[in-house]
């Protein structure tokens, strides 16, 4: 089960990664210094039912909503953060409205710093809570109180969590291997290694692949699955890919490694898109938008195919994309305006070859 962090800066997603998994998702010197995640994190435990569980640690501050999607899609289960002291901020409606435009429907509210409140703050907030999870998929999702200064309720999280991954139901590997890659690097001895999520089928260590949309092959020399030595990887784990051919410059966040019959770049693409309620206006032809496609982003025009859309409104649209993304049939996407200052909606792809 992959498990992903959404909510406002400063709520305390990555302390509570850290209380239930032992690791300190933010790696980097400048997220240490300033106190706040900029990049995504990766931790991983076993919660106490014997498999791995993995968690994707996501930025809260608006300037990095970016990057909060490049890590929610492919997820199995929101862990929604509010902070006791503050309560619903700006970004916990925006995560919350994304999570679910992407059709995330499994999820866990944790109210953090909990030591901060009293009982009386903390049943109000649950309160309100769970009326801004009503008519999303996250609706009826149970609301816990942590704290992960004291370690109270850290344990009930964690059993909630392991009786979740045991209901998670594998998605069926019949299907070809695709990858969204989120981060590549290189490692001494090693060469390039890029991770992500496998969105659907099965990758084995000998394999050749292709990192699309650019089409560069590549062969598959060693392989982490939720962050052990496995000789394959599968769909609904997060995998390292340690790659022979390829330099690490040649492979950007939101490529996709494939199977090479899936290679199949595309720029135009029908949709079903809904248009947030908060969206002031309408969207009308050529509706200029930044579209949010797995760990990819591009600049995308939008063309209403049945009249302009309205606020609140699903109707068929047209995504005529800046470059050629990999995509595939059903996936989900997010678009934000141009400014990056909100999101205006998502929906799903239906026609990735649309004239």
């Amino acid at each position: 089960m992959i498990v992903g962090t959404a909510g406002h800066i400063d709520h305390g997603k990555t302390a509570l990664v850290k209380a239930l998994t032992g690791v300190d998702a933010d790696r980097l010197a400048e997220e240490k210094a300033r106190g706040i995640t900029i990049e995504l994190g990766f931790a991983y435990a076993d919660l106490g039912g014997g498999a791995v569980t993995g968690f994707v640690d996501v930025p809260g501050h608006e300037k990095f909503v970016h990057t909060m999607l490049a890590g929610a899609g492919g997820i199995d289960m929101a862990l929604l953060v509010v902070a006791a002291d503050d309560g619903i901020m700006p970004q916990t409606r925006e995560h919350l409205a994304i999570l679910d435009l992407l059709g995330v429907s499994h999820g866990i509210v944790a109210l953090t710093k909990a030591d901060l409140a009293t009982p009386a703050r903390i049943a109000e907030l649950s309160a309100q809570v769970s009326a801004l999870l009503a008519g999303t998929g996250l609706a009826g999702a149970p609301v816990l109180p942590v704290s992960a200064l004291t370690g109270d309720g850290v344990d009930a999280l964690r059993n909630a969590l392991a009786a979740a991954e045991a209901r998670t139901a594998r998605p069926a590997d019949a299907a070809r291997f695709r990858m969204a890659i989120d981060r590549s690097f290189t490692l001494s001895g090693a060469g390039t290694v890029v991770t992500g999520t496998v969105l659907s089928g099965r990758v084995s260590v000998g394999d050749q692949v292709l990192l699309s949309p650019q089409g560069i092959p590549a062969r598959v020399r060693a392989i982490h699955a939720q962050n052990r030595p496995a000789p394959t990887g599968s769909a609904g784990q997060r995998c390292a890919l340690n790659l022979a051919g390829p330099a690490r410059e040649a492979i950007h966040r939101g490529d996709v490694a494939l199977d090479p019959d899936l290679h199949a770049p595309t720029d135009r693409i029908d949709v079903e898109l809904r248009v947030l309620a908060s969206e002031p206006k309408a969207l009308g032809t050529w509706f200029p938008a930044r579209l949010h496609l797995g760990a990819a982003e591009t600049g995308a025009r939008i063309v209403p195919l049945e009249g302009a859309i309205a606020p609140g409104e699903t109707a068929l649209a047209q995504l005529v994309l800046d470059r050629p993304l990999a995509a595939s049939f059903g996936e989900r996407f997010i678009l934000r305006d141009v400014s990056a200052r909100r999101t205006i909606g998502g929906g799903r792809l239906i026609d990735l070859r649309a004239p």
